[in-house]
């Protein structure tokens, strides 16, 4: 499973993006249990519908699925899920 983490925003506007297969992982099953969790929590609002000044917008990609969100939105698997890629993952 490829997962892909995409922040945008915050104070200087800067794009990070990481990926991780899990295919070769230890632990891919916590990893594809966690990315599960997050997509079906689903999107937050939208920044229109609650835009925080500085703050920052995640994509989560799984396959062909993706959830937007941003930072205060996220859900607790969300949080866990874009920190760890973004830690461990490759950077792209």
């Amino acid at each position: 499973m490829r997962i892909e983490v995409t922040r945008s925003g915050g104070f200087a506007g800067v794009v990070r993006r990481a990926v991780v297969d899990t295919a070769e992982l230890p632990d891919a099953e916590r990893w594809q249990a966690l990315a599960e969790e997050a997509l079906a929590d689903g999107a937050g609002p939208s920044q229109a519908d609650s835009p925080v000044r500085d703050g920052f917008r995640y994509e989560i990609t799984v396959g062909d699925r993706v959830v937007e969100t941003g930072e205060r939105d996220l859900t607790p698997a969300q949080r866990e899920l874009t920190a760890r890629v973004l830690r461990e993952g490759a950077r792209g």
